[in-house]
């Protein structure tokens, strides 16, 4: 493998502070081609366009996909020359920024046709619910024997949605081919099931058939999952999941509550759910990512029918304006507050001061959610979006936490590796209860998940969103759960963003739930918000891979998954009303009549 960077500067830790330069050139010695020949290589950490050259005529591009996976690219006819050859792989821009660094190796050149050679073996598989015995639409992974995701000879259709070492199925089948060699294959259906593998070793001319088997192991009844923040290429415009391979998708990685979310514009996949016959895996809503140029914001539900949200504004005052228009919004989500779109991040440093969930803009704040997990634009720090949120919090504002995946994409950015876990009736996937579970969004009665849950009930009966009358004490519980193939090593539980209490989990890769604990409150001597938070490794099965941060300061980062509980309101003065921590701070300064040394004895 060969490290060649675009940039001048190192973009992760794992690459070295040096490269071999700004392109490889491999010079090579063959014979002209009178048939279609077929190059191959292994790649990795592409975020960038990179064009592959053969004797300086482009045959072809770089998958954008940070994953280590093959490539293939067609050698038409008489495009070798006898004798000395040249493979170029350079970048198509050629700026400084953004900084690319990638891997590309082990190239091969076969003399036969890309498709003779994806087909030189057959592979049919199933995947059934150990449950019900029912095939079961799901995802498989095909890595080769050095850990590289394998291209398969076949195409996405009205039951199968393909990308390089990955393999969505809506109706639990799969057919494809395979060059030969040694695989290894995993069947999974998101974070809630358990994974089933294999090992084969294929010859040209075999005829694979295997029937995997995955159990649900994450007890989520009487939540509903969601993934609230969901693109198509047909829509968006970029990405490369068509709406139909969306579709499959969606019930491939167990969503039941899809919120199509396309940048201003109102979509709705229905009718091709129900056209790729997986309409009865999950209830979809119709939202509509209001993309403006000052901040992204998912809103739903909204109607196909219904006019587009005016985007084009200003100030999040206006933005609030044009939202209310359509009428009865349930749901207003800011996006991935961190990021910068069009020169604007909105919560900046410069207008937001975030441990007092404090703007200085002058604007009101428009939604009633913000996300604190985008597995498609993670932060560097897992916890900082966490903490814009508890400061938001503080300040008086009452804010749903988001878990999402913002994909564009089949397999480069997971949909519902970031999911929100929504309380409502589960019974039916196809037949969710859309009021019910809106209206529990917005009071807050959810649960976030990047492959740990954390559930939390305080006294046997509140849950996030429910308001705790006072008591002499809190009996606050919490249970940790996951598959096995992830791992919990810590759960601590916050209040109004403090942590107080912590526990280490010793049986974290226990399947389903891994950890129970009731942790014992005195009674607090104001109104405070619990959280619970669970934590652990990142995982690196190819299965569920992680997505690097979308936008990073420094080349060093390291993966983690997280779980955490809505927000449970503590009323501890009694007065039927929860006191934000600024509305203490007002009465403080009001009680102490601008007296520094009374202000401080109070404090």
């Amino acid at each position: 493998m060969h490290h060649i960077r675009k940039g001048d500067k190192q973009e992760w830790l794992e690459f070295g502070k040096h490269s071999e330069g700004s392109k490889l050139i491999i010079h090579f010695t063959a014979s002209l081609n009178n048939n279609e020949q077929t190059l191959s290589l292994d790649q990795y950490d592409v975020s960038q366009s990179w064009n592959v050259l053969l004797n300086e005529q482009k045959i072809g591009e770089l998958t954008q996909d940070e994953k280590y996976l093959s490539a293939y690219f067609a050698v038409p006819l008489q495009k070798l020359s006898q004798g000395d050859n040249t493979l170029t792989v350079e970048p198509v821009d050629t700026s400084l920024d953004p900084v690319d660094d990638i891997s590309v190796g082990n190239i091969t050149l076969e003399k036969i046709p890309v498709n003779e050679l994806l087909s030189q073996s057959a592979a049919d598989v199933e995947v059934i619910d150990a449950d019900n015995k029912q095939l079961l639409p799901s995802r498989i992974t095909i890595i080769g024997s050095n850990g590289v995701r394998q291209l398969v000879g076949a195409l996405s259709n009205e039951h199968l949605a393909i990308r390089t070492g990955c393999v969505y199925t809506g109706d639990g089948k799969a057919s494809f081919g395979l060059p030969s060699g040694v695989y290894t294959m995993y069947a999974n259906r998101g974070f809630e099931y358990g994974v089933d593998s294999v090992r084969i070793t294929l010859k040209a001319g075999d005829h694979f058939s295997k029937k995997f088997v995955i159990k649900r192991e994450v007890p989520t009844e009487g939540w509903v999952s969601s993934d609230t923040h969901i693109h198509t290429l047909t829509y968006s415009g970029h990405g490369d999941a068509t709406i139909e391979e969306r579709a499959l998708t969606i019930a491939g990685e167990g969503i039941e509550l899809p919120v199509i979310t396309e940048h201003n514009l109102n979509v709705d996949i229905d009718p091709v759910a129900e056209k790729m016959g997986v309409r009865k895996y999950f209830t979809p809503v119709t939202g509509d990512e209001v993309t403006t140029a000052v901040g992204h914001f998912n809103v739903f539900p909204v109607s196909a029918r219904d006019s587009i949200i005016d985007y084009k504004v200003n100030d999040w005052n206006q933005i609030l304006q044009n939202i209310k228009k359509p009428g009865a919004v349930e749901a207003i989500i800011l996006n991935h507050a961190r990021d910068e779109h069009n020169n604007f991040r909105p919560f900046d440093p410069l207008h937001h001061i975030a441990v007092a969930g404090m703007s200085l803009t002058g604007w009101a704040f428009p939604a009633n959610a913000i996300e604190v997990m985008n597995s498609g634009a993670q932060m560097q720090d897992i916890m900082r979006l966490y903490n814009d949120w508890f400061g938001m919090m503080n300040r008086g504002y009452r804010l749903t936490p988001v878990g999402a995946s913002d994909s564009h994409d089949v397999d480069r950015y997971l949909l519902g590796q970031g999911r929100t876990y929504i309380r409502a009736i589960d019974t039916n996937a196809a037949k969710i209860n859309t009021v019910e579970a809106l209206n529990n969004f917005t009071k807050g009665k959810v649960m976030v998940s990047f492959g740990l849950l954390a559930e939390m009930k305080v006294d046997s009966i509140y849950e996030p969103g429910d308001l705790v009358p006072s008591s002499d004490h809190l009996a606050v519980s919490v249970r940790v759960s996951g598959p096995a193939w992830i791992k919990a090593t810590h759960v601590t539980l916050y209040a109004n963003g403090n942590k107080i209490k912590e526990a280490t989990i010793a049986n974290g890769n226990a399947p389903g739930i891994k950890y129970r604990t009731i942790w014992m409150l005195p009674k607090p001597k104001h109104d405070v918000f619990l959280v619970a938070i669970a934590e652990g490794p990142g995982v690196s099965l190819p299965f569920w891979p992680i997505a690097k941060p979308f936008q990073h300061n420094t080349p060093d980062w390291t993966s983690h998954v997280i779980g955490s509980s809505g927000a449970v309101w503590v009323d501890a003065d009694n007065d039927t009303h929860f006191s934000s921590s600024l509305e203490y701070a007002k009465k403080l300064v009001e009680d102490s009549k601008s007296n520094l040394d009374t202000l401080i004895k109070k404090l």
